[in-house]
């Protein structure tokens, strides 16, 4: 094939060519760069080998390699393969939930790179370039398996622009590279021109495609989803929130700014102790909490999806209000499930099938303990959004001041457990700030405000290893994070006879009021404490201060509208399917309807008010009566005469007649001239027939001599211009054409 041998410098749009090449490799290294998954030799290597590249480029460098030393290069790594799979990749992806599937993909993202970049280097035909093209394609692929975030969408849609620029040049070199002479201009000014006139095409090109795609996407039947979600790879999972928590791990994960969950709920909750609730542990041991006590119960879904987890009957204490909201829950190295208060009814896509929102909820199963936490069996190594309604309670409920002592001995049994060796200054401690208070619910309100006054929250923490936790926190360092106060209160509080429990979860977040969500991110992760009231059940209680880490200004606010984005994404981008397609058909029909409703009554009230406002002019102007009548009828002579277009030929013709030089000589120029000869000749019945070349028609003018003369000229000049690859000499063809025009007719 020509294109196979023809090199760069040969063909037209060289430079623009080449830079679309370059920024398409660029853009799909800095995507698969930008998912956060590669290491770092990598993550850095890579681009700067292709940024030096693309100054070499620029400069007007050869290829640095030859195509024979390039496949040799890549032979060599071929033997390199095995031991970055099993050893360097392995290594990389040992945090990973399958080490072993990771690792291979890496090895495998190393080896896309390595020949993406040594195509690079050797590229010396077009046909390297579409191979180079391909492998650009590959990287942006591999991004999609690592992630679905919003970055990507922004990078594919750069990759998409410099794809279509990248074949836009390769169709014209392609068409030029069978021509008998070399298409080549050494002119600046046409080269740039050209170079815009393909960068505007490539661009109306993306954006007709993105258009097109879009609404596909959207109308396109859907059935089935979430194969990016699932496939998915994360390559740390945060941990800290298991049945078996030490004192300290909370503390660990409160450094972390990620986002592990968005809860919408589509406007603030105002409660004052809303939580995510996640795992509630009952045994302590002076240095760790854990549930292993706790009986496990399978729930399964109805046919609907939906999982009943309580009912109205089983709940204790009167309800405050009742709150419903969609959760998507970030991979994390847990199988909890986090929600506000108490749940009693939730569906999702719990079982990770790989299949539709609607099919995997059916399929779903969860399981719950007696210390009300709920588990996903199927692990939260994917993303998972999942539904639910929540009872909270009062926070303050007033029958808790008679609540009384009598509690089921269950409850004696595991929520009085205590540690064998505990300090003996923690229940006099215990005893000494709630000394005034009457019953337990004051006693425990008590304790709380004595904690959140008097105590520092701090996250740099030096503790002994071998002292008490818990007596270094209450009588040495009296500062500490969530889990301390929480663990202490807990403890406390069974010295004084008061069933509790610590629960780990996280803090609200900030409420985004552009998406109608709470962003719920690692650095909320938090510690609180509930306590039991018979008739009233578990109360929650909060002894830790509040933190002063507030953020607030553009950036801020700039940020809850990229999560907006963030969010609308994963609802109906990754979880789209046949259930959001039938949503959004009928929100579709429904604002039609409404916009087409409103729409009418303003056209209406439009007609109205300019029918009442003629009326008012007509009775104060009567003698302007016949106004509109008249103009009406002007318009339409103007209409009949043609006069508006000969007015835009005529403009049309002297913007073009007083514009550069090179619009003059243009040769469309001498067309519009000779089109305006024609009409001119017309008038005078001299008509042009369909068959008749410019020149036969000229000649057949000669039987007139005051006009033969100047149109023959007029010919002439025309055919040079427009078939010779003459400039036209716009200012004589003028002159010749007012030269008819002023020419009497003949009796």
């Amino acid at each position: 094939m020509a294109d196979t041998a023809t090199t760069y410098t040969q063909l037209p749009a060289d430079r623009f060519y080449r830079t679309a090449l370059w920024f398409l490799v660029l853009t799909s290294v800095t995507t698969l760069i930008a998912t956060g998954k590669l290491d770092l030799v990598t993550t850095i290597t890579v681009p700067a080998l292709v940024l030096y590249k693309g100054y070499r480029w620029w400069q007007g460098h050869s290829p640095e390699l030859t195509h024979n030393r390039a496949t040799r290069l890549v032979v060599a790594y071929l033997f390199l393969f095995p031991f970055d799979m099993f050893f360097v990749s392995r290594i990389l992806a040992g945090d990973t939930g399958n080490p072993t599937l990771f690792a291979a993909l890496l090895a495998s993202v190393h080896f896309l790179l390595f020949v993406t970049v040594i195509r690079l280097y050797s590229v010396a035909t077009d046909r390297d370039a579409l191979f180079l093209a391909m492998l650009a394609f590959t990287c942006v692929l591999a991004s999609a398996v690592f992630t679905v975030d919003t970055s990507f969408l922004a990078f594919f849609l750069i990759f998409l622009l410099f794809a279509i620029a990248v074949f836009v040049g390769l169709e014209l070199r392609r068409g030029a590279a069978g021509a008998i002479f070399a298409p080549v201009d050494t002119d600046l000014r046409k080269e740039r021109r050209l170079n815009q006139a393909l960068s505007l095409a490539a661009f109306s090109v993306a954006l007709g495609a993105i258009s097109c795609g879009t609404v596909l996407f959207f109308i396109f039947p859907r059935f089935s989803a979430g194969y990016f979600a699932h496939a998915s790879i994360q390559p740390t999972l945060m941990s800290g929130f298991t049945d078996d928590v030490e004192l300290g791990a909370i503390g660990e994960i409160k450094r972390d700014s990620s986002i592990v969950m968005r809860v919408q709920t589509g406007s603030p909750v105002n409660y004052p102790l809303l939580r995510w609730r996640g795992i509630a542990l009952s045994h302590f041991d002076g240095r760790r909490w854990d549930s292993k006590d706790a009986r496990k119960q399978v729930r399964q879904p109805a046919e609907d999806g939906w999982i009943t987890l309580a009912t109205r009957s089983e709940l204790e204490g009167r309800p405050a209000a009742q709150i419903r909201f969609v959760a998507l829950l970030e991979p994390l190295a847990s199988d909890a499930l986090f929600a506000p208060s108490r749940l009693v009814l939730v569906r999702g896509n719990f079982s990770s099938d790989g299949g539709t929102y609607a099919s995997s909820v059916r399929h779903s199963y969860l399981d719950t303990d007696t210390e009300g936490s709920i588990f996903n069996p199927s692990k939260n190594f994917g993303q998972i959004r999942y539904e639910g309604i929540s009872v909270l309670p009062t926070a303050r409920p007033a029958e808790a001041n008679n609540a009384g002592t009598d509690y089921p001995e269950e409850i004696r049994q595991t929520y009085l457990q205590l540690p064998e060796h505990l300090d003996p200054r923690i229940p006099e401690f215990a005893k000494k700030i709630t000394a005034d208070a009457l019953n337990p619910y004051v006693k425990s309100l008590a304790m709380e405000s004595y904690l959140r006054e008097n105590f520092t929250y701090s996250l740099n923490l030096t503790q002994n290893a071998d002292a008490d936790p818990l007596a270094q926190f209450l009588f040495k360092t009296k500062a500490g994070h969530c889990e301390y106060f929480a663990s202490s209160m807990a403890v406390m509080l069974r010295t004084l006879g008061i069933p509790s429990r610590e629960v780990n979860g996280f803090l609200p977040g900030e409420y985004n009021e552009v998406a109608g969500d709470y962003i719920v991110r690692a650095s909320d992760a938090h510690s609180w404490v509930e306590a039991y009231f018979p008739g009233v059940g578990w109360l929650t209680f909060d002894p830790t201060p509040p933190s002063n880490d507030e953020t607030s200004g553009l950036l801020s606010r700039l940020g809850l509208y990229v999560d907006w984005f963030q969010l609308t994404w994963n609802e109906w981008v990754i979880n789209y399917d046949f259930a959001h397609q039938t949503t959004l058909a009928r929100n579709v029909g429904q604002y039609s309807t409404d916009w087409k409703n409103t729409w009418r009554s303003k056209i209406h009230r439009a007609e109205d008010g300019l029918m009442e406002g003629l009326t008012l002019w007509q009775a104060r102007h009567p003698q302007l009566r016949f106004a509109v009548p008249v103009l009406l009828v002007i318009g339409l002579l103007v209409l009949r005469m043609e006069w508006f277009r000969r007015l835009m030929r005529w403009a049309a013709v002297q913007l073009q007649f007083f514009g550069e030089a090179d619009e003059r000589a243009n040769p469309q120029m001498a067309s519009r001239l000779y089109a305006e000869l024609l009409r001119v000749l017309e008038k005078r019945g001299f008509t042009r027939n369909a068959g008749q070349t410019p020149r036969e028609f000229a000649a057949a003018l000669a039987v007139q001599p005051a006009l033969a003369p100047m149109v023959h000229e007029f010919t002439d000049l025309y055919a040079r211009a427009r078939f010779g690859g003459v400039p036209c000499d716009s200012s004589r063809l003028q002159t010749l054409l007012d030269q008819v025009r002023n020419v009497p007719r003949s009796r």
